[in-house]
């Protein structure tokens, strides 16, 4: 079996990285045999799903029979009311990671190039692997995209080039004059993809979103999502705003239903609750200015943040850290999966949340001295 496997199998999944996703809590009650945990490792939002999301949800469970819409239609409405632009230039995937798959097999060939930076998410790596792509990774200045470089690593191979912005896992943006200077410079033949999944949590004045130069009617993707301050990462729901050219593309090697029901009604409503979106913005705020206070006491630098999880170096091996914080009952993100073996990834909590972690980490700190 192994060696049909080896002859048979594409040659390109042997190349891909296993995505190493969050901890989950249940798999730390079963094998620490804790109750009282908490997970500050997959930047979900810490308030919950928009009420609307719930109570929409709760009020279709008796439609559960009947296929889904395929063509997402309410949800595609309502976000183009949302943005001010023809429903025919958005697409709807089951999560921002189908988007960069589906958007992969459209554009991307054996022998093609995409640029992201490094580090950053690691799905747009895998999306241009398993089409037997290469990945060029830029490594970032400053914990941010450095894009002159990104434009300096330009080949006629160049197919695509990743923004994530925010970045992942640095919470680093890159501000309006460095992307007008950027795209004055990229080829029209590249397709751009800004990846803004925290942009809903940005303070920054100075950010400027990738959908001004959507209206320019450049070849741009803007991927959002859902899943974070939305409150929503369980159904899966991601959105990418662009040209009718390039929906109507990608489209052509979408499945049918890749979106169920529950996730677009729920989707549907999280969008109309402007309530629960300020008050995650608010609490993030406040989380912020907080675990920023606590690691200065407490003599450790961190990278200042625009999205809802802070990177932050711990001065000490960062897997050690975690086993020691995951047997406190703290879930967070390891660093050295992005090149950074002292740094770990929390993500803002709640009041409560955030000073257990403190409390948790000072703890393990001075345990390891």
């Amino acid at each position: 079996m192994q060696e049909f496997i080896k002859n048979r199998a594409r040659q390109e999944i042997f190349k891909l990285k296993p995505y190493t996703p969050g901890k989950p809590i249940e798999e730390v009650k079963r094998e620490l045999g804790l109750e009282d945990i908490i997970k500050l490792a997959s930047n979900e939002n810490p308030l919950g799903p928009a009420p609307r999301a719930i109570e929409a949800i709760s009020n279709m469970l008796s439609e559960l029979h009947l296929y889904p819409d395929a063509n997402c239609f309410n949800l595609k409405k309502a976000l183009s009311g949302f943005y001010d632009i023809p429903i025919t230039d958005i697409l709807i995937g089951n999560g921002s990671d189908e988007l960069l798959k589906l958007i992969a097999e459209t554009f991307l060939s054996s022998g093609d190039q995409i640029i992201v930076g490094k580090p950053t998410f690691s799905e747009y790596e895998f999306a241009a692997l398993i089409m037997g792509a290469e990945c060029i990774e830029v490594p970032l200045k400053d914990f941010t995209h450095d894009l002159p470089a990104m434009l300096a690593a330009i080949t006629p191979k160049t197919k695509i080039i990743v923004i994530c912005n925010p970045n992942n896992p640095t919470g680093t943006i890159v501000n309006r004059t460095q992307i007008k200077e950027f795209m004055d410079k990229v080829p029209d033949d590249i397709l751009v993809i800004f990846d803004e999944a925290y942009y809903e949590y940005v303070e920054n004045p100075d950010y400027n979103t990738g959908l001004e130069y959507l209206a320019q009617g450049r070849n741009i993707i803007v991927l959002r999502t859902f899943s974070k301050i939305y409150g929503l990462a369980a159904l899966r729901v991601g959105y990418g705003l662009t040209s009718t050219e390039i929906a109507q593309a990608v489209e052509r090697v979408m499945e049918p239903f890749n979106v169920n029901t529950p996730a677009q009604i729920g989707a549907l409503a999280a969008l109309q609750d402007k309530e629960h979106v300020q008050k995650s913005r608010e609490l993030n705020s406040q989380g912020k200015q907080y675990l920023y206070n606590e690691f200065k006491r407490l003599g450790l630098t961190y990278v200042p943040t625009e999205a809802n999880f802070i990177f932050m170096d711990t001065g000490a091996d960062c897997r050690e850290v975690f086993n020691r914080l995951l047997k406190l009952g703290v879930i967070v993100r390891t660093g050295d999966i992005f090149g950074y073996p002292t740094f770990i990834r929390v993500t803002v909590g709640t009041e409560e949340e955030n000073q257990r972690f403190i409390a948790s980490l000072e703890k393990v700190l001075k345990d390891l001295k």
